[in-house]
């Protein structure tokens, strides 16, 4: 990981081809330290092959994006912008879980070097965490992608009967969807180094712009769109496109999953469109465009802003509060509580109102044509659980440094859900994280890998059972 890191890192010199002047020796120093790092710890394990045992891979897991923010964080610390080490980490660490929250200010006149690998590192983020959802939390039983675990080995042991191929095809659908998406902001006007940075951050869902104004910049209601339909491909569950690959579009299409999210998309952008036209008087299409596009930048977990929402009125704050916690699919660069976990409350409420007629009634959940066990039933109350109380001692340990109630409970759940933009003056879409205390940013941070890593693959570290033998 870390000597590909290393490559990454070159990426930023290449910008003097078009006229830009990196500060090469940031990402030379950087790039350096991550390749001799990773080839001492390559040379050290030798030439044999491990087989990892599941704590093996807890472990791993878990300190992968702990140690990657951090050599990610060298070009900042090197960079002439005389980062602090709480600002480098803060800023990596939120690019890398694709949170998307920035203490970044003037990013209009940012150096294009930064812009760049800050959207690299988000891009890598991305790709990052649909391998762990689809290869690696199924194996920890943990996270979303346990539910759909059967129907993921049944297409790879029939339909490609090499397991590697699964993984080759996640990284061709990511780099396919990244070319379509660069393709299309760049016809739709903007220029090359804005329609790449954009659309690695599209895809990957992770927010980062090259303006104050995120997408306001661009005043074209195209864009918005075309970033819109980006930030819901990527918030989709990356194992269908692969499939898509393979000439299966019948699951995509019958995806349950996907189709409540379009739905539920489509349902709460007319709601705040319906508001806007009777309270404000705004235009219709222009309304509908700028909810769709903020609505679905705030569940898929992207953060990007083409208005600042917060102005239109106290009953979009509490959706767009809300919202903050739904996340996008399982299996996809999204963050958040996911689809399919609202999904199965829903089945199971509808289950107990009919349990309350009929007491005796013997019930097969069913979810995608499947039978849904016990134990992934347990598994999402457990994690939703887990995460309100999260969510309660990390906005308690907020306000005790003295930030206001909207600041502490928005900047919990923005980083949690690894959303981006909280609400509020200070961390609201047209505001940053500059201003917050050191402490507070570094209780940001450490919500910001509990929510990227499904909160229980943390906390099972802390227990005794995990390190006995």
């Amino acid at each position: 990981m870390l000597i590909l890191l290393s490559f990454l890192m070159t990426l930023p010199v290449n910008l003097l081809m078009f006229g830009h002047h990196p500060d090469w020796l940031a990402f030379v120093k950087s790039a350096t330290i991550s390749f001799t790092v990773g080839l001492i710890c390559f040379l050290a394990a030798g030439r044999r092959r491990h087989s990892l045992r599941q704590r093996q891979m807890f472990i791993l897991t878990v300190s992968a994006w702990i140690i990657l923010p951090g050599f990610s964080s060298l070009p900042l610390l090197f960079s002439d912008m005389k980062f602090s080490v709480t600002d480098a980490f803060f800023e990596s660490i939120s690019g890398v879980t694709t949170t998307g929250s920035t203490i970044l200010t003037g990013l209009d006149h940012l150096a294009a070097d930064i812009l760049l690998w800050r959207s690299i590192m988000q891009w890598m983020g991305g790709i990052g965490i649909i391998g762990m959802a689809v290869a690696i939390l199924p194996f920890l039983r943990i996270g979303g992608m346990r539910l759909f675990a059967t129907e993921s080995s049944e297409w790879t042991e029939k339909a490609v009967p090499r397991t590697n191929l699964l993984a080759r095809g996640l990284v061709i659908s990511y780099l396919a969807i990244t070319a379509g998406c660069i393709a299309l902001y760049w016809i739709l006007g903007m220029d090359l180094f804005n329609a790449v940075n954009h659309a690695m951050t599209t895809v990957s869902t992770g927010g980062y712009s090259t303006s104050d104004s995120s997408m306001g910049q661009f005043p074209q209601l195209s864009i918005l769109l075309a970033s819109t339909l980006f930030m819901a491909i990527g918030a989709m569950p990356f194992f269908l496109f692969v499939r898509l690959l393979h000439g299966q579009y019948q699951p995509l299409l019958r995806d349950q999953q996907i189709r409540f999210f379009l739905k539920f998309l489509l349902i709460v952008a007319l709601i705040i469109t319906l508001y806007r036209v009777v309270m404000e008087d705004a235009a219709p299409l222009s309304a509908f465009i700028h909810a769709l596009f903020n609505i679905t930048s705030v569940v898929t977990t992207t953060g990007y802003a083409s208005q600042d929402y917060t102005l239109w009125g106290p009953l979009v704050v509490v959706i767009f509060f809300f919202l903050t916690f739904v996340g996008g699919c399982s299996g996809s660069t999204a963050g958040g509580m996911k689809i399919f976990r609202f999904q199965l409350s829903m089945l199971l409420l509808k289950e107990q109102v009919i349990r309350l007629l009929h007491p005796s009634a013997i019930f097969a959940r069913h979810y995608n044509g499947r039978i849904i066990s016990d134990e992934i039933v347990s598994s999402s109350v457990a994690f939703a659980f887990i995460f309100l109380a999260t969510f309660a001692v990390f906005s308690a340990i907020l306000a005790t440094m003295g930030l206001d109630l909207t600041t502490s409970l928005s900047g919990t759940a923005t980083a949690l859900a690894n959303v981006g933009p909280g609400l509020g003056p200070i961390i609201g879409p047209a505001g940053n994280f500059k201003t917050l205390p050191d402490a507070a940013k570094w209780v940001l941070m450490a919500a910001m890998l509990l929510g990227r890593l499904e909160l229980l693959s943390v906390f099972v570290m802390f227990s005794p059972h995990f390190w006995r033998r």
